[in-house]
C-alpha cells in the first residue's frame, strides 16, 4: 500500500524543492515525476524549463494535466518515489475544462477526481508526495472565478491532508512537519 506525503505553502516557498529532495530520498536516487501544467505562453514555458533544470536524467516525467490517476499507477510499477506537482495546477485545469456553472456538480466532480488520485496513489507500491499551493491565508477574492478557484483548491488541500501520511508546510524554504505537529494534540 502506497504512502502519501503532501507538501504544502505559498508560491515560492520551496515545496518544489523540498519534495524534490525527499523523492530522491525514497527512491534511492530516482524517481516519477508527474507535471500537471500545460505551456500555453512564454512565461510557463520559462517555469517548466526552471522545475526540469533542477531534475537530471534519475528523473522521468508523466505529462498528466488530465486523468493523473493513470501516471501514478504508471510510475508505481517502476519507481518507489512519485512526485506530483502540482495539485493546484491539476485543479486549475479541472476548472477551466469543466466549464460549468452548476457549483454543486462542479464540487463534486472535484471529489471525485481528487479521491481517483488518493486512491491511485494509495494501491501504488510507491510514496506519492504531492504538491501543493496554501490558497487560505488572503482575502476573500473579488470575482467569482478567483474564489472559486480558491476554494476548490482547499477542498482539495483538505481531502489529501487528511489521507497523507505526512504534511510538510514550507516557509521561506524550510519545512514545517504539520500533520506531526497536530497529531501530538
Amino acid at each position: 500500500m502506497g504512502q502519501i506525503i503532501l507538501v504544502t505553502g505559498g508560491a515560492r516557498s520551496g515545496k518544489s524543492s523540498f519534495a524534490e529532495k525527499i523523492a530522491l530520498k525514497i527512491g534511492n536516487g530516482r524517481a516519477a515525476y508527474v507535471a500537471t501544467a500545460q505551456i500555453f505562453d512564454d512565461e510557463m514555458n520559462f517555469r517548466v524549463k526552471l522545475h526540469k533544470a533542477r531534475r537530471g536524467d534519475n528523473w522521468k516525467t508523466f505529462e498528466a494535466p488530465f486523468d493523473a490517476e493513470e501516471k501514478i499507477l504508471a510510475a508505481g510499477k517502476t519507481f518507489n518515489a512519485i512526485l506530483f506537482d502540482c495539485v493546484t495546477i491539476y485543479v486549475s485545469n479541472f476548472i477551466c475544462a469543466a466549464n460549468l456553472d452548476d457549483e454543486k456538480l462542479l464540487y463534486d466532480n472535484l471529489r471525485g477526481i481528487i479521491q481517483k488520485l488518493i486512491d491511485a496513489a494509495k494501491n501504488s507500491d510507491a510514496t506519492t508526495i504531492f504538491v501543493t499551493n496554501e490558497v487560505g491565508g488572503g482575502i476573500v477574492p473579488e470575482n467569482k472565478l478567483a474564489r472559486r478557484f480558491r476554494d476548490l483548491a482547499g477542498l482539495a488541500n483538505q481531502m489529501l491532508a487528511a489521507q497523507a501520511d505526512k504534511v510538510f508546510l514550507t516557509v521561506a524554504g524550510i519545512a514545517i512537519d504539520i500533520k506531526k505537529l497536530e497529531e501530538a494534540i
